[in-house]
């Protein structure tokens, strides 16, 4: 409620319009508010900050793809975020072409769906790279076939699996890949009014360059919208300690595969008596029965050992360990 003036207060302001000292046109302006048009139809359920934890979240995404989509393509990737947007999804959908590629894929846990775009001229190169082309798109587009679509799918499911990690920081999720639509008529996730935000990445595959939009519907994310601002996403980063990174570098090198193996001996012949080397003939090596073996990891000369037998296979017992500063 305003304040009400006093009879004094009244008199001392009439006596300052009189004189001058007050104008009443600079009393309207400092009383007049500012009105901003509202859209009723796009209410803004996407602020800026929402907008940019958004392309936060998409650029460690883009990360991702740069280092995992050359394992399969064998050709580099270059993926960097271009913008981020919300609009209505009928003005998304509009903007498609067709044919194009679109993932439906299963936000779990959340409710839900979002969408993945991919441009057309990508998903050519992809195909043409799979095949054991030099990933070339090609002229005019026309209907992916059953087998080019299950190609680009396995594609796709990879890109799905990489939404885990930068969306730690936010919530755990397990994205699903549902089904790969060439017509967006049938990609009909949510309402046409419905809000949605953008995030369009920029993909380069060697020569051939292309978009990726991500459609992420308000309704998939309402439940986590508080969570999408940078400083909730900066202050749960799960920082990995010193120990739990060793043991994730250790439990990596325990899965690798290495070479080994055991040298019986040395021994020096001639080409012509190598050329007519016979079944049974016999070899002298340089080195005794009871003599240790040296076994090599790699290149690398790492133990001393017995030969032996295992069940009926040969096999050798270590009996010594070399160590790096030996």
């Amino acid at each position: 409620m305003a304040d009400v003036l006093s009879q004094d207060e009244i008199d001392n302001l009439l006596k300052a319009l009189s004189t001058g000292e007050l104008d009443v046109d600079e009393i309207k302006e400092d009383n007049s508010k500012q009105v901003k048009d509202y859209d009723f139809k796009r209410p803004a359920k996407f602020s800026k900050e929402h907008l940019r934890t958004l392309e936060i979240i998409f650029e460690h995404y883009g990360r991702l793809l740069s280092t995992n989509l050359p394992v399969y393509l064998r050709k580099n990737v270059q993926v960097s975020v271009v913008n981020s947007e919300a609009l209505t999804f009928s003005e998304f959908t509009n903007s498609l072409a067709n044919p194009v590629l679109l993932g439906i894929v299963n936000f779990a846990p959340l409710n839900g769906s979002i969408m993945v775009e991919l441009a057309s001229n990508l998903g050519y190169a992809i195909i043409d790279r799979m095949l054991g082309g030099q990933g070339t798109p090609l002229d005019k587009s026309r209907e992916f076939s059953e087998i080019e679509l299950t190609i680009v799918r396995k594609i796709l499911v990879v890109c799905v699996r990489l939404f885990r990690e930068p969306w730690r920081n936010v919530m755990d999720i397990n994205p699903v890949l549902e089904r790969v639509e060439t017509n967006p008529q049938f990609a009909q996730i949510i309402a046409p009014t419905d809000m949605i935000s953008i995030v369009t990445l920029n993909i380069k595959l060697g020569d051939v360059e292309g978009l990726m939009n991500i459609c992420l519907p308000y309704f998939t994310l309402e439940s986590i919208m508080d969570r999408l601002n940078t400083r909730y996403w900066y202050a749960n980063m799960q920082e990995k300690t010193d120990e739990k990174y060793n043991e994730q570098i250790e439990g990596m090198i325990r899965r690798v595969g290495v070479p080994i193996k055991a040298v019986l001996g040395q021994s020096t012949i001639s080409v012509s008596d190598f050329a007519n080397l016979q079944i049974g003939d016999i070899i002298r090596l340089d080195t005794r029965i009871e003599d240790e073996l040296q076994i090599f990891v790699g290149n690398i000369h790492k133990f001393t050992a017995l030969p032996g037998s295992s069940k009926e296979a040969y096999a050798v017992r270590i009996t010594s360990i070399i160590r790096e500063e030996e």
